[in-house]
C-alpha cells in the first residue's frame, strides 16, 4: 500500500499498473499532474501477513489540487500471487 501511495506521489503510472491485479487493472492510467498527494494515514489492516494470500488496508490520503484540499478514504483489497501483492479493488 505504501509503495502504491508513493507511486501516486511520484506520478509513476507504470508502477501502479504493474501492481494492479490483471483481472481488475485498467488498460491505461492517466494521473493528474496537478494533484499533489501529501499525507497517507493507514487506519487499519486486516490479514496481509507473511502467510496470507489476501488482505485489506483502510487508508486516508490527503491531497491538494490547486487551492482546494481533498481526501481519499478507501478500504483496498489486495491478493498475493507467486509471492507478489496486487491491488484488486476498493470495498
Amino acid at each position: 500500500m505504501r509503495s502504491r501511495y508513493s507511486a501516486y506521489v511520484l506520478g509513476a503510472a507504470r508502477y501502479l499498473l504493474a501492481t494492479w491485479h490483471p483481472n481488475t487493472r485498467p488498460a491505461t492510467l492517466e494521473l493528474d499532474p496537478a494533484i499533489r498527494w501529501y499525507l497517507l494515514d493507514i487506519a487499519r489492516t486486516s490479514r496481509g501477513g507473511l502467510l496470507d494470500t489476501h488482505g485489506t488496508v483502510e487508508f486516508r490520503a490527503k491531497y491538494r489540487h490547486g487551492s482546494e484540499a481533498g481526501e481519499q478514504h478507501e478500504n483496498s483489497r489486495f491478493v498475493r500471487e507467486k509471492r507478489r501483492w496486487y491491488y484488486v479493488d476498493a470495498l
